[in-house]
């Protein structure tokens, strides 16, 4: 009976430890990886440190054509304008095929403040060519001092900047001006590589 005692507290202890494995197995162990926002690098990349605000100045489809460097996900969409703005519309595109991808309305609700509006996951390739625009009448125009391009591309973590777009109107449409000696709006997106 001491044997058999034994023999199952050995049987026991191995049952327990195999399940315990078993348990940390099933975790997921595939890296983490941070959120990141690449306007601010944007911006110092291309120099564009002189700001001029424009309000009921026209209206525009404008905004930055870019490439992500590695799979991710859109998670939210950030803006700020120097005007409030109850329903400004930004729209992410296919830039080769100028398919709308995503739509969205965002309230700026106070001027001068960062909106991030928080989406249900836009999923990007690796290597593939996107656009971010807005449509406003109200935007921070950011340039260099001595009005000079920024040279294209510009790489800001996993996103490659290709070029700013812009068009004028309320009409969604894809832009078809390109300007190199500034950037009007502070539009962006949170992205987080995935793989």
């Amino acid at each position: 009976m001491k044997n058999f005692k034994i023999l199952f507290a050995i049987l026991s202890a191995s049952i327990l430890t195999v399940s315990c494995s078993s348990n940390d197995d099933d975790k997921d162990n595939s890296p983490k990886f941070e959120t990141e926002n690449p306007l601010a690098v944007y911006y110092t990349q291309t120099g564009f440190s002189t700001v001029t605000n424009f309000v009921n100045s026209g209206d525009y489809e404008f905004g930055l054509a870019f490439t992500p460097t590695v799979k991710g996900n859109i998670k939210a969409i950030t803006l700020k304008l120097p005007a409030t703005n109850s329903a400004v519309r930004v729209t992410i595109w296919d830039y080769t095929s100028k398919a709308v991808l995503r739509s969205e309305t965002v309230n700026v609700a106070t001027a001068d403040v960062q909106v991030t509006k928080e989406i249900s996951v836009l999923a990007l390739e690796k290597d593939k060519k996107y656009m971010i625009t807005m449509n406003s009448n109200d935007w921070y125009k950011k340039n260099k001092a001595d009005l000079t391009n920024a040279v294209y591309p510009i790489v800001a973590g996993n996103i490659t900047f290709n070029e700013y777009r812009w068009i004028s109107g309320t009409s969604q449409t894809f832009p078809t001006n390109v300007s190199a000696n500034y950037n009007a709006g502070d539009l962006s997106f949170d992205f987080q590589q995935t793989e």
